[in-house]
């Protein structure tokens, strides 16, 4: 039996694929969870996984902060420069 880190360096790695996708298909994004503090979904998300969490001002402007990227470990400062997006993974098989 292999152990998780085992399969998981057993997945296959392709190219990412967009094709299909549109952002504009989930409109339940934009309002957020209150829809009167002018935080909509994306800032919310980014705010839920500040490791530094940044200052929040009118509309929802946000000054300061850290993220840091699970994928690569790089640390964000700007909220600016963050996406928040659906994640769509294609199915694999894992063999032991």
């Amino acid at each position: 039996m292999a152990t998780l880190y085992e399969a998981i360096d057993r997945l296959p790695i392709a190219a990412e694929h967009r094709e299909g996708y549109d952002r504009r298909l989930y409109k339940h994004w934009k309002k957020g969870l209150d829809a009167t503090d002018g935080c909509n979904t994306r800032k919310e998300v980014i705010l839920a996984e500040a490791v530094e969490a940044p200052q929040v001002a009118d509309r929802c402007a946000l000054t300061g902060g850290s993220w840091l990227s699970a994928y690569d470990n790089v640390v964000v400062t700007d909220a600016a420069r963050l996406d928040v997006d659906h994640f769509v993974s294609a199915p694999a098989t894992i063999r032991a």
